[in-house]
């Protein structure tokens, strides 16, 4: 289901995408496919066929307009694959930055000024709970900055993030439409770009803008607390929410199949402590190869990071929540094992 606020097309789409999102991770496959389908569902037809795709075809049922809200009752063929990123891969660990207003005076309307990080904890909420390929390590106040990727090579190295996700809110504009006898009507901009930066080298990786359009519910000069559930439950609340989904759904296709790479942390003799554990899906018996790192000065004088692949394999011997322990295949190469080095999981 979903609210219509610009035309009932427009939440058709919304109530269709919710329905294939509870259907697909309900069966679990790979929720990282949806965004590939969404710009397909704008046709609106009664049946689709995909190929070459874990959602193989979609019938729609019913599909009423019903006080303000859509609801599309869909049957869906889904066929997961066994070979899906989220399937061989240790989970990646995220880090969500604070969500900046671009223009603060466009808050004043509901005095929402601390709707960019009220937003953040719903963002780090969701990778938490909801996504099959990451685990958040929570949220920093830290300023999340391209040009500064030296302070985001440290703030990853604090909190053990392989990814850090840093937004600003661009519109947050409302147009009115008067009424002589009924309540105005209000209806209020959402943008939102929203960048994601690799914690070793503090370089962008992608970015994303994100625009929705929402009925405001509230009056004019109200005060209204971005945390509560009567703002979360309103129809600007939900769509809210379903652009946080899109947000984990986009991170899972563009960002789950990228390598995950677990640091060596710790090292006793012979037995080695890398920075994952049971919450990324490390288990027992895994076999790790092992990959040297360093860095050097180049000829103009910029630093540069270099990564050379060994022998050397690992075996998985004890893991805890956050951590596991190592011990080395080839116990007489243990000694060029430097804390810092990084491995990748041999699959099976």
């Amino acid at each position: 289901m979903a609210t219509i606020v610009a035309s009932e097309d427009a939440a058709r789409i919304h109530a269709l995408e919710d329905a294939i999102y509870k259907a697909v991770s309900f069966s679990g496959a790979d929720i990282g496919s949806i965004a590939n389908l969404s710009p397909l569902l704008e046709q609106g037809r009664k049946e689709y066929q995909f190929t070459n795709h874990e959602v193989r075809y979609i019938l729609i049922e019913e599909q009423k307009a019903y006080k303000n809200t859509m609801f599309v009752k869909a049957r869906i063929d889904i066929y997961p694959s066994a070979t899906g990123c989220h399937v061989d891969q240790y989970k990646k660990t995220f880090l969500v930055g604070n969500i900046d207003l671009a223009s603060p005076q466009q808050a004043v309307m509901g005095q929402i000024y601390n709707l960019g990080d009220d937003f953040a904890q719903v963002i780090n909420r969701q990778l938490d709970q909801e996504s099959t390929s990451f685990v958040s390590v929570g949220t920093t106040d830290f300023e999340i900055s391209k040009r500064y990727p030296e302070r985001l090579k440290m703030i990853a190295e604090d909190t053990d993030a392989q990814y850090i996700v840093g937004g600003t809110i661009t519109d947050l504009t409302a147009t009115i439409e008067q009424n002589l006898l009924k309540d105005d009507i209000i209806n209020r901009q959402f943008a939102m770009e929203l960048t994601v930066f690799d914690g070793k080298t503090g370089a962008e990786v992608y970015t994303r803008n994100y625009r929705e359009v929402a009925r405001w519910p509230f009056p004019k000069t109200s005060q209204v607390d971005t945390r509560s559930a009567r703002f979360w439950a309103s129809t600007y609340g939900e769509m809210m929410l379903r652009v946080s989904r899109n947000v984990m759904l986009d991170l899972e296709s563009e960002v789950s199949c990228k390598i995950t790479l677990p640091e060596i942390v710790a090292k006793w003799g012979d037995v080695i402590t890398m920075n994952l554990g049971r919450l990324h899906g490390v288990q027992e018996g895994d076999k790790l190869q092992l990959w040297h790192t360093g860095s050097f000065i180049d000829q103009r004088g910029l630093p540069r990071n270099k990564v050379t692949e060994t022998d050397i394999t690992l075996t998985v011997s004890r893991v805890y929540e956050g951590e596991a322990e190592l011990t080395v295949d080839q116990p007489e190469l243990a000694n060029s094992i430097q804390i810092g080095d990084v491995m990748h999981k041999l699959i099976r």
